[in-house]
C-alpha cells in the first residue's frame, strides 16, 4: 500500500518565519504530501495553536527554557544554537528513519534558509532538501552578492546597480550593512552557503511582482521557484473556507473588528509596526499626536512592551482611535473602513498589504525594510514613503502630510493596490505561476519518494 510523500518543514523559531512557512505546508498538505513542523523545545511551549493536521517534532537550540532571551544575545544564541541543533536535527531523523514503507520515513526537508546546516544533515540521510526563503528576491539578490564577494563591506559607494533590479542607493540599502557588530549582516549572508545543495530553492514572493530578478536568479539557480504570496487562502484565492489563519500564533484575542464595523468605508489609518521593531519615546510621540491631530480614525497596535512610551494624555480607546496590543492584521486589512497602513514595511506586512490592496505608509525600521519600503513606494507604487529628520524621526506633519495622501486623493496608488491583489489572486489560481510552480514541486517530490 502505498504512502503519502513526508515532508519535515524546518522553521527558525520566530513568528515572522514560522508563519509563512507553515502556510506553505498547509498548500502541500491540500496536495496530498504529509507534513511535520519542526521548531526548537522553546518556541514549541510558547505557540497556542497548530493544525490539527499537521504533526510537531522539536529539536534544541541549546536554551531550552528561555529561547533567545536565556541566550542574553543574538550571537551567543546563533553560536550554540549552530552547535546543538544540527546535532538534535539528526537525531530526529534518526528517530523518524526506517523502511520506505514505514509511515514516519522522511522524504524531504524543507527548510528555513537562515538554518544554513539543516542541507548537509538532511543530505547524511539521504533526503532531498528544498531551501525556502522567507524575504523577496531583491532582498536576497544583495545578500548572495554579498556571499559571492561582488559587494563589499564596508560599503564605500552611494548608489549600486546589481542585475535586474532597480537602481539602489545608501539609504536604500539594508541596516545591517551600517552597523559596528556584523552579527546580524554575517548571519543574513550565510543563509547563501549552503544553498547549491538544496534540490529546490523556495521563495514566498510571486513572478509577477518581481519578473526580472526572478528571471535572473533561474539562470543562476535552475531549481528556484516562486511559491508566494504564502497567506491565508481566505484572504487570497478563497479555494478553503478554513484557512482563515497562518494556524500558529504566540498571540491570542481581539477587541478591535466590533470598532471597525461602526466606521465608514476607507476611513480608518491602521498602524503596527510588527512584532520587533522598537520605536524610541520621541517616534512614539510624534506618531501618537499625528494621529490625535489627522481628521481620519485610526486603529493602532501597540505592543505592550512599548506602551509606557505613549504620552501620558493619550487615550487609547476614543470614538476617533483604538489603541490594542494586538490584532489579526490579515482580518484588520481585509476591513472594508480601512484606508490606509501605515507599516514597518516588513516582508509579511507587505506581501499582506499587495494581497489586500491597502495603499501604505512606510516607516521602516531595520533589516530588509528599507528596501521593502523603496519598492512600495517607487516600483509597485502603492505607498509614499515618510522621510525622517537629522535623528532619525519622523515628524509628526510628515506623517500627516503622507497620509492625507493616500485618505484624500492618490487615485493611481489605490488602482495599483487593486492590481496588486489580483495579480497575487491570479498566481494561486489554476494556471497561475505559483500555484503551477508548488503542482511542480510537490510532483518532483512525490517522484522522488517513489522512485528513491
Amino acid at each position: 500500500m502505498a504512502t503519502r510523500a513526508h515532508c519535515l518543514v524546518l522553521a527558525l523559531p520566530a513568528q515572522g518565519h514560522i508563519n509563512p512557512i507553515l502556510q506553505f505546508s498547509k498548500l502541500l498538505e491540500r496536495q496530498g504530501v504529509r507534513i511535520t513542523l519542526v521548531t526548537t523545545r522553546f518556541y514549541y511551549n510558547s505557540l497556542k495553536t497548530l493544525p490539527p493536521s499537521i504533526a510537531l517534532e522539536t529539536i534544541s537550540d541549546g536554551f531550552d527554557n528561555g529561547g533567545l532571551k536565556e541566550a542574553g544575545c543574538f550571537k551567543a544564541y546563533i553560536e550554540r544554537f549552530w552547535q546543538v541543533g544540527p546535532l538534535t536535527f539528526s537525531e530526529l531523523l534518526e528517530k523518524l528513519g526506517g523502511s520506505k514503507d514505514d509511515d514516519d520515513h522522511v522524504d524531504c526537508v524543507v527548510y528555513d534558509s537562515f538554518l544554513s546546516w539543516a542541507p548537509e544533515v538532511a543530505k547524511r540521510f539521504g533526503i532531498v532538501v528544498a531551501a525556502y526563503l522567507t524575504q523577496n528576491m531583491v532582498v536576497n539578490s544583495i545578500y548572495y552578492h554579498v556571499h559571492l564577494g561582488k559587494l563589499q563591506v564596508p560599503l564605500k559607494e552611494d548608489e549600486f546597480s546589481f542585475p535586474a533590479m532597480p537602481k539602489l542607493y545608501l539609504e536604500d540599502m539594508p541596516s545591517f550593512f551600517f552597523g559596528e557588530d556584523s552579527t546580524f549582516l554575517d548571519f543574513e549572508v550565510s543563509q547563501f552557503s549552503s544553498i547549491h545543495k538544496a534540490d529546490w530553492i523556495l521563495c514566498n514572493t510571486f513572478y509577477e511582482l518581481e519578473k526580472e530578478i526572478v528571471d535572473w536568479i533561474v539562470k543562476v539557480w535552475p531549481q528556484f521557484k516562486t511559491i508566494g504570496p504564502n497567506i491565508p487562502s481566505m484572504f487570497l484565492d478563497k479555494q478553503w473556507k478554513d484557512d482563515q489563519d497562518y494556524g500558529a500564533t504566540e498571540f491570542k484575542g481581539e477587541e478591535c473588528m466590533e470598532w471597525l464595523d461602526d466606521k465608514p468605508t476607507g476611513s480608518v489609518v491602521y498602524v503596527s509596526f510588527g512584532s520587533v521593531a522598537s520605536f524610541g519615546d520621541e517616534q512614539m510621540e510624534e506618531i501618537a499626536c499625528c494621529l490625535r491631530e489627522c481628521s481620519s480614525y485610526f486603529l493602532w497596535v501597540v505592543r505592550a512592551s512599548e506602551e509606557t512610551k505613549l504620552p501620558k494624555d493619550f487615550e487609547k480607546k476614543t470614538e476617533k482611535g483604538l489603541v490594542v496590543t494586538w490584532c489579526s492584521q490579515l482580518k484588520v486589512l481585509a476591513h472594508e473602513a480601512v484606508g490606509c497602513f501605515v507599516t514597518h514595511c516588513g516582508w509579511n506586512s507587505t506581501l499582506e498589504t499587495l494581497c489586500l490592496g491597502v495603499p501604505t505608509v512606510a516607516i521602516p525600521y531595520w533589516s530588509d525594510q528599507s528596501i521593502n519600503a523603496k519598492l512600495l513606494s517607487e516600483v509597485w507604487k502603492i505607498g509614499t514613503r515618510a522621510l525622517v529628520d537629522e535623528r532619525k524621526v519622523v515628524q509628526r506633519e510628515t506623517l500627516k502630510h503622507c497620509i492625507k495622501e493616500i485618505m484624500n486623493g492618490s487615485k493611481e496608488m489605490k488602482n495599483n493596490a487593486i492590481q496588486w491583489r489580483t495579480s497575487a489572486i491570479r498566481a494561486f489560481t489554476e494556471g497561475g505561476s505559483s500555484y503551477e510552480n508548488v503542482k511542480e514541486f510537490v510532483n518532483n517530490l512525490i517522484n522522488s519518494s517513489v522512485h528513491s
